[in-house]
Order: structure tokens, then C-alpha cells, then sequence
């Protein structure tokens, strides 16, 4: 008899059984953890915003470090992207981590396509990651993983709205990436008008259809503290590596003439809560909705424009003949597709 005409049994008929001693199953997490811990992680993120926003600066903050960064002028005839990869360690946690910048986004006198080489840029990474796992041979365990896991969109903070560009460009990009909104240098406008400027991005997105990353809740454990910080979106942050004497201590602040603006403390600014939720909290789930919701969703409709199916047109498994076929087909377009 075939493997495939073994009859199994439906999962409601699947009986608990009690063990009689100690068998060694528990130290499956640990297991997982080692492995993990062995083969380090990968996180890739895409700032968005005009030039001079911050994007940088906020990087170096994050992170605890100074990154390569590049000076850029206003004038750039077009939006180009910037990827620099850096390995990073904390403790015995090693990170590759891929920061993605915009250059010139917003800078053009006509701004209708600004978006798109943002697009191209994910939709390669998702290409490259697909070539990779159509191979026979594949080595998807130490491929580098280029897929962008978040995108931080700093908006201006005009008090006021949010540009065209901005709704148009995340309206485009809310079914590839994670995108998490964020209102840079939050330290120049008042507190009243900062509250009142949230409430007016959370309502013009929901009204534009914009669907932003929210913090998951099926986590019993985290559930809580991410419903609490889905209810401050967007962030509002600010960004600084000097370091200025509050007390009898040196603190990360910006020094103005009417004061300072302590970079983490959560009455200044929201820098603390788009740290805890991006890096120490949901990171994971970062990757793992890169890789179920928006990766599955480009490599479904990739596959189905190519001529794979599940089934034909009469619910049936699709014959080994077609499936070849269809194979051969996504072939001669990868060609195609790495010629241009």
C-alpha cells in the first residue's frame, strides 16, 4: 500500500495518553533555544521619511551604536534606497541586522511616483527569496534573509495632517511590509498639540483604508502590555547619542536653550515604547508576519500568475505533467526576470 492511502485518523479522535515516567520531550524548547542561540538571528528595517528627518539618528539610538551614515542633500533627481548589514552581539545573542534607508524620499518636485522604488525594493527581496526556494538544491538555512521585517514611517511633525505622499505611499505598502507609523522630532511641537495630532493620523488612516502593524494579542503573556501600546500609535519620538548631565547622572537628551528633552524618559517621549515593542517584545512576530502574511501573499500570487494550482477545475490535485509545465513556465521567467 501507497504512503498516501494510509488512512489517517481525524484529529478529534486523537487520544491523550498519561506517561508513565520521565521521557525527555521537555527539553524541546531548550533544544530550540541552543539552536537558535547557535545560528543568530537576521532583522531588517525600513526607515521612510524626507531627508533630515531623523531616520538616522533614531538607528543610532535604537541600537546603542553608530551606524555608517552618509550625508544627503535635498536635491536628489529620484528616490534611491540605501541597504548597509551589520552584525551585532548582546551577550551571546549575535544579530545580522539590515538597515534600509530612503534617499531623496519627498525631495522631487513631482512626488506621484516616489513610492515605487520603495515597492521594487521589498518585492526583490521577495523575488530573491523565492528564486531561493524554488531551487531543487535549496540552502534556505544559511541564506541571507533580506526580506524587510519592519518599516518605520516617520511623519512630519506639522501638527496638522499627514501629506498625500504619506497616506499614498503606506496605502501601497500596507500588504508587503509591517509598517509602524512614527512622528519624528515629537520635541517640536507642544504636548496638546502632539495628543491631538495622534488622534488626527489614527483617524485619517483608518478613514484611507492604511492598515498599520498592530502589536499581537494572542499572547497571553505580552497581551496586555501590547494592547495598552497599540493605543499610542504612532510614536512619538526623539532621537539622540549625546549624552548631557541631568542630575549626577549623563543621560541620551537633546540640549536646548529652555531645557532638555531626555531621549528615555517616557513623560519626554515615546522612544522607550518603540523600543520595548519593536526589539525587546515583538521582534519575533516582526519576522514571523514578513514571512506568513506578506511574503505568502507575494508568493501566491506569483505562483497563481505563473500557472501553479493546487487543483484544477475540478477540485482535483494537479497532474505531475502540469505542475511540470507550470514549473518550467516560472523557470524561463526567473531567467527572465535576473536578465533585466
Amino acid at each position: 500500500m501507497a504512503s498516501s492511502d494510509v488512512a489517517r485518523q481525524p484529529d478529534n479522535r486523537v487520544r491523550p495518553l498519561s506517561l508513565a515516567g520521565h521521557v525527555g520531550f521537555d527539553s524541546l524548547p531548550d533544544q530550540l533555544v541552543n539552536k537558535s542561540i547557535c545560528q543568530g538571528f537576521c532583522f531588517n528595517i525600513l526607515c521612510i521619511g524626507e531627508t533630515g528627518i531623523g531616520k538616522s539618528t533614531l538607528m543610532d539610538t535604537l541600537f546603542n551604536t553608530n551606524f555608517e551614515n552618509f550625508e544627503s542633500s535635498h536635491f536628489e533627481p529620484q528616490v534611491k534606497l540605501r541597504a548597509q548589514t551589520y552584525d551585532l552581539q548582546e551577550s551571546n545573542v549575535r544579530l545580522r541586522l539590515t538597515v534600509v534607508n530612503t534617499v531623496g524620499f519627498g525631495d522631487q518636485m513631482n512626488k506621484q511616483e516616489s513610492y515605487q522604488p520603495v515597492v521594487d525594493y521589498i518585492d526583490r527581496q521577495f523575488e530573491s527569496y523565492l528564486q531561493e526556494e524554488l531551487k531543487i538544491k535549496r540552502s534556505l538555512h544559511n541564506y541571507h534573509d533580506s526580506r524587510v521585517h519592519a518599516c518605520l514611517y516617520f511623519i512630519s511633525p506639522s501638527g496638522h495632517s499627514l501629506k498625500s505622499l504619506d497616506l499614498v505611499t503606506m496605502k501601497k505598502l500596507d500588504s508587503k511590509v509591517n509598517i509602524i507609523p512614527v512622528i519624528a522630532k515629537a520635541d517640536t511641537i507642544s504636548k496638546s498639540e502632539l495628543h491631538k495630532f495622534k488622534i488626527k493620523i489614527m483617524s485619517e488612516l483608518v478613514s484611507n483604508g492604511v492598515q498599520i502593524y498592530q502589536f499581537p494579542l494572542d499572547d497571553e503573556t505580552v497581551a496586555k502590555v501590547n494592547t495598552t501600546m497599540n493605543g499610542h500609535l504612532p510614536f512619538a519620538v526623539v532621537g539622540s547619542t549625546e549624552e548631557v548631565s541631568v542630575g549626577n547622572k549623563m543621560v541620551k537628551a537633546r540640549q536646548y536653550p529652555w531645557g532638555v528633552v531626555q531621549v528615555e524618559n517616557e513623560s519626554h517621549c515615546d522612544f522607550v515604547k518603540l523600543r520595548e515593542m519593536l526589539i525587546c517584545v515583538n521582534m519575533e512576530d516582526l519576522r514571523e508576519q514578513t514571512h506568513t502574511r506578506h511574503y505568502e501573499l507575494y508568493r501566491r500570487c506569483k505562483l497563481e500568475e505563473m500557472g501553479f494550482k493546487d487543483t484544477g477545475p475540478e477540485c482535483k490535485p494537479v497532474s505531475r505533467e502540469l505542475a511540470t509545465f507550470s514549473r518550467t513556465s516560472y523557470v524561463c521567467y526567473s531567467v527572465t526576470y535576473e536578465v533585466m
